[in-house]
């Protein structure tokens, strides 16, 4: 446990303030007291958590239980409107941001995220059901993910739509090339209302 705070204090850049390290405290005590096999001698401690992380919820609107399991280095970027499914299961040096939600995606169907390393997900963004997010994978803010994001792409809109890096990147260059020749949208639309 104290390797994992040790490495938890260093991911929030030694701040006391990032809400984001308070909620991963009270989520690294709950897994340690998982490995009190004596169910008397875990009660207490249970208790302890239970208490902690209503705590942590109400001060930093972070649903994160201990039943998650995360890799190394998890960040929670900005605080408030997060919600993770204890059955989720993060990879290593995983962002997420604000209005978070990675769960299920019915009530009635079991199955929540298997989330490769190094995920970045934007603010607002939903991750649901049973899928698969490879590694090296970008969520856009306010995306809804219902599908299996291969490794190295991008996944934005609702519903997110799966796009390889390199088609991110030439799309990019072609909406630049648009731009500065000056036939983007903007100034089609201004030619035909002249």
């Amino acid at each position: 446990m104290f390797d994992n705070i040790r490495e938890d204090w260093q991911t929030y850049e030694r701040d006391w303030a990032r809400q984001g390290l308070w909620v991963m405290l009270v989520y690294r005590f709950g897994r340690w007291r998982y490995g009190i096999e004596n169910r008397v001698l875990r009660w207490p401690f249970s208790f302890l958590y239970k208490l902690l992380k209503v705590l942590s919820q109400i001060m930093t609107g972070i649903d994160l239980p201990c039943e998650v399991r995360l890799g190394r280095r998890f960040l929670i970027e900005h605080f408030g409107g997060i919600i993770i499914s204890g059955d989720a299961v993060f990879g290593d040096d995983c962002v997420v941001r604000n209005g978070v939600t990675v769960g299920l995606r019915h009530r009635g169907v079991r199955g929540a995220p298997r989330i490769g390393d190094r995920v970045d997900i934007g603010a607002g963004a939903k991750v649901l059901g049973p899928i698969r997010i490879g590694n090296d994978v970008a969520i856009g803010a306010n995306a809804v993910v219902i599908q299996d994001v291969p490794d190295g792409c991008l996944a934005v809109g609702v519903p997110a739509r799966i796009i390889s890096r390199g088609e991110a990147t030439s799309t990019r260059a072609s909406a630049g090339a648009e731009i500065s020749s000056g036939t983007d949208a903007r100034s089609d639309a201004g030619a035909t209302t002249s």
